[in-house]
């Protein structure tokens, strides 16, 4: 793999701290975090998640998200970073 693409395991046990009807929302946050701390990401608006990962996500609504997922990054030479699931 080159140096701007990494395929991560991302936890998202935070989730379960914050009221079920805010869980996938913040598991979302979770993943925009993670990338950003490993991308070495300034600006969150300049991480884009895949529609994929986004209905992986909320695939089982809004109360139950994955406990954790296997994502994986890309940065463009913009500094734009792709976020996608890992098998497609």
């Amino acid at each position: 793999m080159e140096d701007n693409e990494r395929i991560m395991n991302i936890p998202l046990r935070d989730t379960k701290t914050v009221p079920r009807s805010k869980r996938a929302k913040r598991a979302i946050k979770e993943i925009r975090e993670h990338v950003a701390r490993h991308m070495k990401v300034e600006d969150d608006e300049l991480i884009w998640i895949d529609t994929a990962l986004n209905e992986r996500i909320w695939s089982r609504g809004i109360q139950k998200p994955p406990s954790k997922v296997t994502v994986k990054a890309i940065r463009f030479e913009d500094g734009l970073v792709e976020v996608s699931l890992a098998g497609e």
